[in-house]
């Protein structure tokens, strides 16, 4: 069953739709307040930001972020032979330091971020060729 509520966040008029998923419906989460709302124009929805590019898809020899953070170290530059298992690159997320360690064996051929890059999840760190 859904139910429209009006609510206001910061002066603006928002009305939104709720569903209410509960299988037994004597456990409603919510009470009919249309007698206390007064008619009032409803603003439009605030304008939301562009959603933010998708990470490139990775190839072969890309070394991706295994989740969202913040680059605090690169322990390898561009040339360098790497063997699997080896650190790459650390990063800080919620206080914690993340390695990625390479997949597998090779030569670093491109850096794509630096010390201080806020990445997210899945974002192409290196490659790996």
């Amino acid at each position: 069953m859904e139910k429209k509520f009006r609510i206001t966040v910061e002066g603006k008029q928002y009305t939104v739709t709720v569903e209410d998923i509960t299988t037994d419906s004597s456990q409603g989460f919510y009470q009919d307040t249309a007698a206390v709302v007064s008619p009032a124009p409803v603003a439009a929805a605030a304008p939301t930001a562009a959603p933010a590019a998708a990470p490139a898809a990775a190839g072969a020899g890309d070394e991706v972020a295994p989740l969202g953070g913040v680059v605090q170290t690169i322990h390898v530059s561009v040339g360098q032979a790497v063997n699997e298992g080896d650190k790459l690159v650390s990063l800080e997320a919620m206080k914690m330091i993340t390695h990625v360690v390479a997949k597998r064996g090779g030569k670093v051929t491109s850096i794509a971020v630096k010390p201080g890059d806020p990445v997210d999840a899945g974002q192409v760190l290196l490659t790996v060729g």
